[in-house]
């Protein structure tokens, strides 16, 4: 078989001059990221350093509207109740997730079946899923009925908690609905992960007399460190970016509790005509994400392991 020459490979290569067919095709997509993405973007910047309501522009305002957002509570107890988010949602979604994927990870008869049901919250419908969990965690919901059950089962009585209209528990019904939410997106990404650590790594390490524990902190963990690192990150970025769950149980509330900052920049925004505010919150919020994603992209080295082949 003879190869073809240089000549009449030189058809095959990529000629800005002749491709013109293919930059009218990509030409609607990238105008409406210009227009949609880049140029939306750039223009709440610029809002924010401005006087921005109703009728529009009025002056610019330099850092006066971050000064204002520096002196806000509200702003401030927003971002408290993203942080308390943070550090509630994504620790126990990876725990619950790695967890449930294990369980999952095994053959067993059924068990796609199993797989489906755990992940069936991911494709529903937020809203949907919201509004039930107002019904459950009413003051008179089957959440409640359960706990006044039990207590009376084991012979004391509790205080029945008023997790809607209660500044104390707001937060955390918030927290059971993401994590119904979401858990199963995370247990998709383990299983996967799991199913390539390699079996002969597990073999050799039952043949040096590494029990369960022992295979699972020293083969298991080390090799889907990677997958924890971007579900760790993709999930901080989702806390920080949560909305829909306390805007629909909670609206915000009782008096703020469970009010989010990107909950906060729509108020602002479409509640109190402040463009400017919510442009500014929204550039904090970004510059927030940012260092903290740049932060742990750092400290990746200290604890993730990449499997190199020599």
């Amino acid at each position: 078989m003879t190869l073809p020459s240089e000549h009449h490979r030189s058809w095959r290569r990529w000629r800005p001059d002749q491709q013109w067919e293919g930059y009218l095709f990509i030409l609607p997509s990238f105008l409406g990221f210009l227009v949609f993405v880049i140029a939306a973007v750039l223009f709440s910047l610029g809002i924010s350093f401005s006087h921005w309501g109703l009728t529009g522009f009025k002056e610019w305002a330099g850092l006066q509207n971050y000064q204002a957002l520096l002196r806000d509570p509200v702003f401030w107890r927003a971002l408290g109740n993203t942080l308390f988010y943070l550090i509630t949602i994504v620790p126990s979604q990876l725990v619950l997730g790695l967890a449930m994927a294990l369980a999952l990870n095994q053959a067993l008869r059924g068990i796609g079946f199993y797989r489906l049901i755990y992940f069936m919250p991911v494709v529903t419908t937020i809203v949907a899923g919201a509004i039930v969990f107002r019904l459950l965690f009413s003051a008179q919901g089957p959440v409640n009925s359960f706990i006044e059950g039990a207590a009376a089962l084991l012979g004391f009585g509790v205080e029945m908690p008023n997790w809607l209209g209660s500044t104390r528990y707001a937060k955390w019904a918030v927290v059971f609905l993401t994590l119904w939410k979401n858990t199963g997106f995370t247990m998709v990404i383990y299983l996967a992960a799991l199913q390539g650590v390699p079996r002969e790594l597990y073999d050799a390490a039952h043949t040096d007399g590494a029990n369960a524990w022992q295979r699972f902190r020293n083969v298991t963990l080390p090799m889907i460190s990677p997958t924890t690192f971007f579900l760790f990150v993709f999930q901080a970025i989702g806390a920080f970016q949560l909305f829909t769950e306390p805007f629909v149980m909670t609206r915000g509330g009782p008096a703020n509790s469970s009010l989010s900052v990107v909950q906060y920049i729509y108020f602002a925004a479409f509640r109190d005509i402040r463009m400017d505010k919510a442009s500014a919150m929204a550039w904090f919020l970004f510059v927030f994400i940012f260092i903290f994603t740049l932060i742990q992209n750092r400290m990746q080295q200290h604890w993730v392991y990449y499997e190199t082949s020599e």
